[in-house]
Parts: C-alpha cells; structure tokens; sequence
C-alpha cells in the first residue's frame, strides 16, 4: 500500500473511531511528517484523499478541520455505506459467494471491449441496519487482475475497503440511475417487504483509478424507516 494511502487509513480510522470529532483540528502536516516519518507531498496526497472523502476540509490561517460524518445511508456518496453509517449496527450478510459468470444480456451500462471478453464477478448482498434489510445489493465486477477474489469472504465487510486496501482499486467517481419500482416476489422476500410494495431500484457505474475498470451494482432500497442520503 502506498505510503499516503497507509496514512489517510490511518486518520480515517481515528476520525471514524471518534479520536478526531467533528470540529477537531488535525496534526499539522509538519506535525504528522515528523510523526510518521514521511515527506510533505506524501502528507498532502493523504490528506487531499481525506476532503475528497468528506472527512475534512482545509481553511487557511487553521489547518485541517474534521468534519460531521452523515448519520444517513450514504449509497451516494463514493465513501460507500459502511462508512457513512461508521458505528451504527450495520450488517452485511453474503446471499450469493463471489463467482465469475458472463455478463448478462441487455447490461443496464455500456461495457468496453475488455470488460466484456474478461467477463465479471457476480455475487449478492444483503444489508441490515438495526436488523432491518435496507439494500439488496447485486454487484458486478469485471474480471479483470484481481487474484482470488472469488475466495475473499464478504460478510460484515466493505466492498470498497477490500478493493482499496488489497488491490489499490479506489472509486473516484460515478453514475447512476434512480427509478421507484414495484418489487418482484424475490426482492420482497429478502427485504421482508409485501409483494409490489415500491423500492427503489438503483444502478451504478463506479468509476476507479484503474483506466477501463469501473464497478456496477444493481441495489434495490427498502427506504420505509431510512432515507437516502447524500451530499453535493
């Protein structure tokens, strides 16, 4: 792992554990190059990841500011929901294991090319918050130079940390498409909902640091109890 990567995991954690509280300024970065040994453009690149992120913001004269986390579902936002819902009792149960399959016919984005020869990695999810399902969660992962993927285990776990933390694959940015849709008998079944009852229905297209390698998910949304939740 980089070095600046090792240390925005660092300060995420910190901020995320509550160390750093909203309001709460950051080491400066001569204070975190003598710390941990690191050079001043390493620390920028850190902490440049971090405002990206949302996790802080720079104003002049003070230094670096840790922001509020959103309480919300944060399926917006790139950071993913696992850390925009930080502490609270989130769970994420695997319903289909990694496996690598043909892409399906009719794909709801386009593919290129590679994508489409490699063909992509599917499994299924389903995330309870509060032991309430919230998203029914299908992802789509191109083929593509990521070793032992189908093997890695992926409950209770970030998708987006597995993919950051072990193959240096970061979301930089997206599309989606938002619809409200009547839930068919298999979605009702796993978000306990009655059958036509509405959801919504997201797909995504995830764009990475990696040139021709983006990340679709196919999520349906029980939003009875929890909005969605977003910043821009």
């Amino acid at each position: 792992m980089p070095y600046y990567r090792r240390l925005y995991e660092l300060l995420r954690k910190h901020i995320r554990e509550g160390v750093y509280k909203e309001g709460d300024l950051l080491p400066s970065e001569n204070e975190l190059c003598s710390l941990y040994q690191l050079t001043r453009p390493t620390v920028r690149q850190a902490l440049s990841a971090l405002v990206n992120d949302g996790y802080i913001r720079k104003q002049q004269g003070k230094g670096s500011i840790v922001n509020k986390i959103p309480q919300g579902i944060g399926i917006l936002s790139v950071s993913g929901t696992t850390t925009a819902l930080k502490n609270q009792n989130l769970k994420t149960i695997t319903i289909e294991k990694p496996r690598v399959i043909t892409w399906p016919g009719n794909f709801m984005f386009g593919l290129s090319e590679t994508e489409k020869e490699s063909g992509c990695i599917y499994m299924t999810r389903l995330r309870l918050l509060n032991e309430l399902p919230i998203f029914y969660d299908i992802s789509y992962i191109p083929n593509i130079n990521l070793p032992r993927f189908t093997a890695r285990k992926f409950d209770n776990r970030s998708l987006f940390d597995v993919l950051r933390k072990t193959y240096q694959l970061e979301i930089t940015s997206g599309e989606q498409k938002i619809r409200a849709i009547k839930a068919e008998q298999k979605v009702c079944d796993f978000l306990q909902i009655r059958t036509g009852h509405p959801v919504l229905h997201m797909e995504r297209k995830m764009h990475t640091n990696r040139p021709g390698l983006n990340i679709y998910s196919s999520i349906y949304c029980n939003t009875r109890e929890h909005a969605i939740y977003g910043t821009f």
